[in-house]
């Protein structure tokens, strides 16, 4: 399926802040309507391996709007920053998804069912942000709360992949899935035995000078593991977040 790009703007504030969030949002080339997905970016920001997933989940059959939740200024500041709000729950960056989640629910090519994807920081993002609206959302490699049952009480249905040598998120899959099964709500968790962090990009990514850092410590991509990942989340998406509207 052939997609279209183009570049939006946000407004959080929705008309009572100067803020402005820039957004690439890409659709299926057919009119639809399509569900629709709020892509959060990893640490590095949105990136061309971003733009290449997005584009992957609209030629499934999705609008997907990828806010960069570092548009208001220099990039390390933005990182601190967002980090802080996705550790107090509560922040800049929340309004942020909640604009690019509200944007897609007033789309006319959109069915007004929405999911979040999130890769990295943006996968804990996409586990806080399970219980503030959406209908379904996929949390990859993402850091969980040190709250959990708090944190996913109430949630939508949740599809989260984690990678077993990622050695800084040890036990996260087990115990995200154990959360979910008390507070009763329906999941899909797996661990992949050769993945590492980030394993679902599809090329190393970050600033150049890291990447052979990164490498050692085995961050980045894992084909095999990311084709069946990928294939849960689609089947996951397609499930909760219903089929397109014949065109």
């Amino acid at each position: 399926m052939h997609t279209h790009l183009s570049h939006v703007v946000l407004d959080p504030g929705r008309g009572g802040s100067t803020r402005q969030v820039q957004a690439i949002l890409v659709r299926p080339s057919d009119p639809g309507p399509w569900p629709g997905v709020v892509m959060v970016h990893e640490a590095f920001g949105l990136d061309d391996v971003l733009e290449r997933q997005a584009r992957r989940l609209a030629e499934a059959g999705y609008v997907v709007l990828a806010p960069d939740l570092f548009s208001a200024g220099p990039r390390l500041r933005c990182l601190v920053s967002t980090f802080r709000t996705l550790q107090a729950g509560a922040g800049p960056a929340f309004a942020d998804l909640e604009a690019a989640r509200q944007h897609l629910k007033a789309d006319p090519g959109c069915t007004g069912r929405v999911g979040v994807i999130g890769f990295c920081m943006g996968g804990g993002f996409a586990l806080l942000l399970a219980r503030r609206g959406f209908d379904a959302s996929s949390v990859n490699y993402g850091r969980l709360p040190e709250d959990l049952d708090a944190a996913v009480a109430g949630s939508c249905p949740i599809v989260a992949s984690y990678g077993a040598r990622d050695k800084g998120l040890a036990g996260a899959a087990p115990r995200l899935a154990e959360a979910l099964r008390r507070a009763g709500v329906r999941h899909d968790v797996a661990e992949y035995p050769t993945a590492g962090h980030s394993f679902l990009n599809d090329a190393p990514n970050g600033p150049r000078v890291l990447r052979p850092l990164l490498r050692i410590a085995g961050v980045g991509p894992d084909p095999v593991a990311a084709a069946d990942a990928w294939r849960r989340i689609e089947e996951f998406f397609a499930e909760q977040l219903g089929s397109p509207a014949e065109s």
